[in-house]
């Protein structure tokens, strides 16, 4: 995603005399304009470049805080991962060209993208081994937790139980590495909560069950394909801090070009 012009600042405040003024008589005032004249002809292209540039990279970055605050309304409890998801390429003298763009991280990731086009989501990384590795007769389309799964901070399902699931479904990659013969051992004089999925009798998910031997549901497994409608607007939102804050930015580094001349 890149923006076209869009503008940064110095922020090098003007003299506090623009003009020379010279008394001719009294009650008679006459404005010197020689050094404005002068100023004018000392101004050459790379000084309006680098005047552009500042704009545009100043604009950029209020593009970037826009959609990140915007994260926050239109998300629930977005991780700062995400809340950091673009960063802004800025514009230099030989290229007035200004980008707010996806971190490659987050790129690699279409969740962001779905979020701003709507339609269909790819599976997770941990959805992508359920489907390879478990042994599930039914189709597994999306995992979604459930009442009884462990939430983090953000509302989603823990990444330490996840890997609990994972150990005690033996999908893991390295399962050795999460079930080792010790902290199996240990597990088992703790009583810890086991996993399973069941094959009949219980509605298709993942469930847990404790020490006490209470059954919960902490995933559902399901079939259907999550589908998003479009809600993050990052195209329309971009374009409009663009529209409403660039010809400020430029107004105010054209003049502190200028005023740097002047001196």
């Amino acid at each position: 995603m890149s923006l076209p012009m869009i503008y940064t600042s110095a922020r090098r405040d003007p003299p506090d005399r623009a003009f020379l003024f010279r008394e001719v008589e009294m009650a008679e005032i006459a404005l010197d304009v020689s050094g404005f004249v002068a100023a004018l002809k000392v101004m050459a292209e790379r000084d309006l470049r680098i005047a552009a540039t500042w704009a545009l990279n100043d604009t950029a970055d209020e593009v970037k805080d826009h959609i990140r605050d915007r994260m926050t309304v239109v998300f629930d409890r977005p991780t700062t991962f995400t809340e950091n998801a673009f960063y802004v390429k800025k514009a230099r003298v030989d290229d007035l060209t200004a980008a707010v763009m996806e971190r490659p991280t987050r790129a690699s990731r279409d969740y962001l993208k779905v979020e701003e086009a709507g339609g269909p989501r790819r599976p997770t990384g941990f959805e992508g081994q359920m489907q390879r590795a478990l042994a599930y007769d039914g189709l597994i389309s999306a995992v979604i937790p459930a009442d009884e799964a462990r939430l983090d901070a953000y509302g989603n399902w823990s990444t330490g139980e996840r890997n609990q699931v994972m150990s005690a479904l033996k999908i893991q990659r390295d399962y050795a590495a999460n079930a080792t013969a010790r902290s199996t051992l240990r597990g088992r004089k703790r009583k810890r909560s086991t996993y399973f999925v069941p094959q009949s009798g219980l509605y298709p998910g993942i469930y847990r069950k404790d020490a006490s031997g209470n059954i919960g549901i902490v995933a559902i497994l399901t079939d259907k394909v999550p589908r998003y409608a479009p809600r993050l607007d990052f195209h329309e939102e971009a374009m409009a801090v663009f529209e409403a804050r660039l010809q400020g930015h430029l107004s105010r580094t054209l003049s502190q070009m200028f005023y740097k001349r002047l001196r």
